[in-house]
């Protein structure tokens, strides 16, 4: 059993990558799914026919490597721009606010993305018609907004 497995390391180290692909996919975390490219690093020695004790040097480098200098990159891209995730009317948070009707605490209109909401200020400012303000937070179906200082163009 050990002769075949040393005469055939590539079927090993192949074995092994499926393994630790299989845990990377219950896992999510990135580092087995590095190790499993270190394996098939041992594959490709093994198949150019190198030694054992070289298959084990190739597979630990290319892990480390892996592991050192790909991973934070691959996390970081992955975890990359939570704004462009923001969904529903998540999106419309700290977009402008066409004022339409007379707003203050109590209630108000505004043009928000094309629709027109229902809107409150959040502080004691009221806002008149034809001024801009900007989305704070959404409760429900009314939006809460702010003075926007600057102007920009709404549809």
């Amino acid at each position: 059993m050990i002769e075949w497995a040393v005469s055939n390391a590539w079927v090993v180290w192949l074995a092994l990558f499926l393994l630790l692909a299989i845990i990377e996919m219950i896992s999510l975390d990135l580092y087995f799914i590095m190790l499993g490219v270190g394996a098939l690093g041992g594959v490709a020695v093994a198949l150019l026919g190198g030694p054992f004790w070289l298959q084990v040097v190739v597979f630990c480098i290319t892990a480390l490597a892996m592991i050192v200098l790909v991973r934070p990159i691959a996390i970081r891209h992955l975890r990359k721009d939570p704004e462009a995730l923001r969904t529903n009317v998540d999106r419309l948070i700290g977009e402008d606010a066409l004022v339409l009707e007379p707003t203050n605490r109590m209630n108000g209109r505004a043009k928000i993305g094309g629709e027109t909401w229902s809107v409150r200020t959040d502080d004691e400012v009221a806002l008149q018609p034809g001024t801009y303000g900007s989305v704070v937070r959404i409760e429900g179906a009314t939006a809460y907004i702010t003075r926007r200082t600057r102007m920009t163009g709404l549809d």
